[in-house]
């Protein structure tokens, strides 16, 4: 690992750490939420989202200021370096507006144009999911421990999560996740971010959504490649920028699961 990547990867953490403590004052407070949606869609955005994406920016600046930024509510600048910085300041704004703690700090790292480092970062619950280098770990108060996919083999036998079936889907979507949701033990709605730390940990075992953006995913990648899971879009090709996502802690799961999503 060159010391410029190692430099940026424990800066992560310095910028995961100022985010939380921006966003934390705000959460379970009555807070202004603003409206950002189109077409009937409501899409809200907080001072908490802002507030923390610009902590986040200005330390890139300070810090790295050659490094490219793609962020949620402040767009992309372009860098010179070969690293970029994804930055999704709170994902799962309706769970924090709700006062729910499912939603997270995703901050990811890429070199030249390659995902190599990825946290999701829960301060209420003080949990820090980490991908680098190839694996993935959680880090807490109690201290740190490898996170890890659960093998699970059959559909009948999975847990499968999504934020939402009816916000989030079309008709025709929500008719394909239903045959996986038929199919599976159990299912779970409301997730976010927080239902592919869950899978990193051997909680759950599909996690099933639409149409993200790139910065809802590209900083889980490495911790759910790191933790042994894989990620694609609903006809098994490579995740790119505004596809479906089919995340699966099992190999076997996911092969199960494509042929319902992909129909």
């Amino acid at each position: 690992m060159s010391g410029d990547l190692a430099a940026r990867l424990g800066f992560a953490h310095r910028l995961a750490d100022a985010a939380g403590d921006v966003i934390l004052p705000y959460f379970r407070q009555n807070i202004v939420v603003t409206d950002k949606g189109s077409g009937g869609i409501f899409d809200p955005v907080t001072e908490a989202d802002k507030r923390a994406e610009e902590t986040i920016r200005d330390l890139i600046h300070e810090t790295f200021p050659q490094d490219g930024i793609v962020g949620e509510e402040f767009g992309d600048r372009p860098g010179s370096t070969g690293y970029r910085w994804v930055i999704d300041p709170i994902d799962g704004t309706r769970a924090f507006i709700a006062g729910q703690p499912l939603w997270g700090t995703l901050i990811g790292l890429e070199e030249d144009d390659e995902p190599v480092a990825g946290i999701l970062d829960q301060p209420v619950l003080r949990e820090r999911f980490i991908g680098m280098d190839g694996s993935a770990q959680l880090r807490t108060p109690r201290g740190s421990v490898p996170l890890k996919t659960r093998g699970c083999s059959r559909l009948s036998d999975a847990v499968v999560c999504t934020t939402h079936p009816v916000a989030h889907f079309s008709e025709d979507e929500r008719d394909l996740f239903t045959r996986v949701e038929k199919a599976a033990r159990l299912s779970r709605y409301g997730g976010d971010c927080y239902a592919f730390g869950l899978l990193a940990m051997g909680c759950v075992d599909l996690v099933i959504e639409a149409r993200l953006c790139y910065w809802d995913i590209a900083p889980l990648l490495p911790i759910i490649e790191g933790a042994g899971g894989i990620i694609t879009d609903w006809h098994g090709r490579p995740w790119r920028a505004g596809a479906n996502v089919l995340a699966a802690g099992d190999p076997r799961v996911h092969a199960k699961a494509l042929p319902l999503l992909s129909a």
